[in-house]
């Protein structure tokens, strides 16, 4: 801007240019509506597959659990990121969803939409059905609203501060049924897709305080899914309430989807103790993924007269990062042989072929499953005790101590503690800790409550920790890699990755528009997080393995490709695709089991395997 303004009058249309460009920013402040191009072109999907089954049955109540109470009803700030948080997330709807038949752009919030000549902008039709649950309309102003509060720091969260800061730069009004959401870099249509129709939040019904996040903690706010927070028993349990006359009825993809009037989710701290839930007819469903769940729990008399039955579902889901997450913070784990020589210690290979007797494959890399984002020629470093032990000896571990535990100069002992949340997987990482002495590494096991345990990941207080990720269709790495977000709690660098090289790449890789391009980026960030040896990747499992009483019932191909549980009752968009609510009750199904039950009548077992899907 010039300091000065010539005289003569030629600063006119400078003064009218400026004054137009601070009335804009004015207005756009305060909900003033912009200019739609004229030049865009507006789509839509009315034509892909209907999902849902037509014989679905609308009622009754859905019956599953959780492992511990969540610490708050927020999905945002502090504590808001715990299991769940995937519930309460998909009681809303963002604007566009992706049809799990088809991959195409699927309508949610939004009926239309139409790219921008820059690259970076999207524009959005909102449905003028659409409803918040208390009957509100749902416009424009509350994705204004939205990135006003994601970038708020009244929310006390770093990581939405930043994304909404950086990869989403603008939210621009037109009237109430119309928005456009610019990205922070140009980007492929399908990455714009991916990251830009994201939910809104009520702007009627949220005010912003400095002292928000205690204010909010366990405020049920209004939603625009088929869904909603009903009863909440503290500690006890969380009802969810099907939304009455549901604007989203008789929408396309949302038909025969959403059945049960309500989804009760009780409080089960243990595995076992909610199997004994579960044979009691308490719950409707459990999940058998795990081999003894599957191979052996189920040789009972529920699933052996044909009470429960079993269902083998092959998907084609990316593949969650499941495994050992080493902080790189920790004084011990921040020399890169000490991490070298943890990833040889630790022998996956004979827990993946005697405890979970074959049914799992070994995962090589972090973004497995996913095309060409993945580095296939990277490959799982294998269980070589002698070659850890020559990595710990460069770290100064070379004397051997009680029980064969290596020891430092100092007389410390090379101990790792490993925190988990899932308490069936003691015994996997008993068998891990029994071959990782053969290495002279002591591992200690902490188990915690999954809420606690998940929180003290996010805070950074672990040593390392035994988990995965969800993931979508394409892998995302800021979050997790990028320096910005190392050695600050509540992000989700766990690992306090804190690499200039490995954050370089980050950088690229979300701007780059090229997809073949984003690919390779791809390939090369995978081969950083190898390098650096803070990932140990334990397991994949292409498929899902459900138990269901008989009255609970799914379509004949029981579920889609992207579906990663068979009786998930709400959307499934927190993977990108919607592709969940298809379960239904047959409350007539389910008297006649119960009377059986007491006549001591039997049906025949059943045990499906269904391969619809399952990849070559």
């Amino acid at each position: 801007m010039p300091s000065t303004i010539a005289a003569g009058g030629r600063a006119l249309p400078y003064l009218i240019r400026a004054t137009a460009i601070t009335l804009t920013l004015f207005w756009s402040q305060v909900g003033w509506s912009a200019a739609l191009p004229a030049d865009i072109t507006w789509e839509s999907n009315n034509t892909d597959p209907v999902y849902g089954d037509p014989a679905a049955k609308r009622g009754g109540t859905f019956h599953t659990f959780m492992t511990s109470f969540p610490l708050t009803l927020r999905v945002y700030g502090p504590d808001s990121n715990g299991g769940f948080a995937g519930y309460v997330r998909e009681t809303n709807l963002p604007l566009l969803g992706t049809h799990p038949l088809t991959g195409n752009p699927m309508p949610l919030l939004a009926n239309e939409w139409a790219f921008g000549p820059d690259n970076k902008t999207l524009y959005f039709r909102i449905n003028p059905k659409a409803r918040w649950s208390d009957g509100k309309p749902v416009t424009a102003d509350d994705w204004l609203f939205a990135l006003k509060m994601l970038r708020s720091k009244e929310i006390n969260d770093p990581w939405y501060n930043n994304y909404y800061s950086t990869q989403i730069t603008d939210v621009t009004k037109f009237d109430d049924h119309t928005l456009a959401i610019t990205s922070g870099s140009e980007k492929s249509r399908q990455d714009l897709l991916d990251s830009l129709p994201f939910t809104p939040v009520p702007s009627h019904a949220i005010k912003l305080t400095a002292n928000w996040v205690k204010e909010y903690n366990w405020k049920v706010l209004p939603v625009t899914g088929a869904y909603r927070i009903g009863e909440v028993k503290k500690g006890k349990s969380v009802t969810l309430e099907r939304v009455k006359d549901w604007w989203g009825d008789e929408e396309r993809y949302f038909q025969h989807r959403f059945n049960p009037d309500r989804i009760e989710i009780k409080v089960l701290r243990d595995q076992n103790i909610a199997w004994q839930h579960f044979l009691r007819g308490d719950l409707d469903t459990f999940g058998l993924t795990m081999p003894n769940w599957w191979h052996d729990k189920t040789k009972t008399a529920e699933f052996e007269k044909g009470y429960i039955e079993r269902t083998w579902f092959y998907n084609q889901t990316p593949q969650s990062p499941m495994g050992l997450y080493l902080n790189t913070a920790d004084p011990l784990l921040r020399d890169l042989n000490v991490r070298l020589g943890i990833q040889h210690a630790l022998n996956l290979d004979k827990m993946l072929t005697t405890l979970l007797r074959g049914d799992y494959q070994r995962l090589n890399s972090y973004g497995s499953g996913r095309g060409d984002f993945t580095n296939t020629e990277i490959k799982a470093r294998p269980f070589d005790p002698k070659l850890a032990r020559e990595y710990f000896a460069k770290a100064g571990f070379s004397k051997a101590g009680p029980n064969g535990i290596l020891q430092d100069d100092k007389g410390q002992p090379l101990t790792l503690t490993i925190t988990y949340t899932t308490a069936e997987h003691a015994q996997r990482l008993t068998l891990l800790r029994e071959e990782a002495k053969k290495a002279g590494l002591n591992l200690e096991l902490n188990l915690m409550d999954a809420s606690a345990g998940f929180k003290s990941m996010l805070e950074k207080k672990h040593q390392s920790a035994w988990m995965a990720w969800s993931g979508g269709r394409y892998p995302a790495y800021w979050e997790f890699f990028h320096k910005v977000n190392a050695n600050k709690p509540q992000t989700n660098n766990i690992m306090n990755i804190d690499d200039d090289a490995i954050s370089a790449l980050v950088e690229q890789y979300d701007k780059e528009f090229d997809f073949a391009k984003k690919a390779a980026l791809s390939r090369q960030i995978q081969q950083r997080l190898y390098e650096l040896a803070s990932f140990v990747p334990a397991y994949q499992v292409p498929y899902t393995r459900e138990g269901a009483w008989r009255w609970i019932k799914l379509p004949k191909v029981p579920a889609t490709p992207k579906s990663e549980l068979l009786y998930w009752p709400l959307d499934g968009g927190n993977s990108g695709y919607s592709y969940g609510g298809l379960l239904w009750i047959d409350e007539a199904l389910k008297t006649e089991t119960k009377a059986a039950l007491k006549r001591g009548q039997t049906f025949p077992p059943v045990m499906r395997i269904d391969k619809t899907y399952l990849q070559p």
